[in-house]
């Protein structure tokens, strides 16, 4: 037969915060609504910031709820990384991937049609290409690299 607890024993104390919503949800903000200090992932790195790894502390809400975002305390933002060679290289060989044309390997400085025409639109119906509107290195050779 298991003991039961004893009743003269103190109870358990527990770390509870007396200001935190009691369902786990975060606030929601309306646009434009939320309060000084808080910022979005595109506000963070407009100021050249990351999250850091904090937990996000408030949601925004706009376009009538149909889109949500998750803001984040200015305060506790950490500074970008800076950008290696490496990663600037590896960025390049991604979007190389999407910019090449695979019928002609023209390299665009703009994404192609890759899943719906499967090539650029001067291999898909002939339209004619501007001449500024492609890369003119070797194949195989990065802009990162270049």
């Amino acid at each position: 037969m298991a003991a039961a607890a004893d009743p003269a024993s103190p109870p358990a104390v527990r770390d509870v915060d007396i200001y935190a919503d009691p369902t786990g949800a975060l606030p929601v903000y309306r646009w434009r609504q939320a309060p000084k200090g808080l910022a979005t992932r595109r506000q963070l790195r407009e100021r050249r910031l990351r999250p850091g790894g904090q937990d996000p502390v408030a949601v925004i809400e706009c376009r009538g709820g149909k889109r949500m975002a998750f803001l984040y305390e200015i305060a506790k933002a950490k500074p970008i990384r800076p950008m290696t060679f490496a990663k600037e290289v590896a960025l390049d060989k991604a979007m190389a991937a999407r910019q090449t044309c695979p019928k002609c390997s023209r390299r665009y400085y703009h994404c192609l049609p890759l899943r719906t025409l499967g090539s650029c639109l001067e291999c898909y119906d002939g339209t004619p290409a501007a001449p500024d509107s492609y890369m003119r290195h070797s194949v195989g050779q990065l802009a990162a690299a270049a």
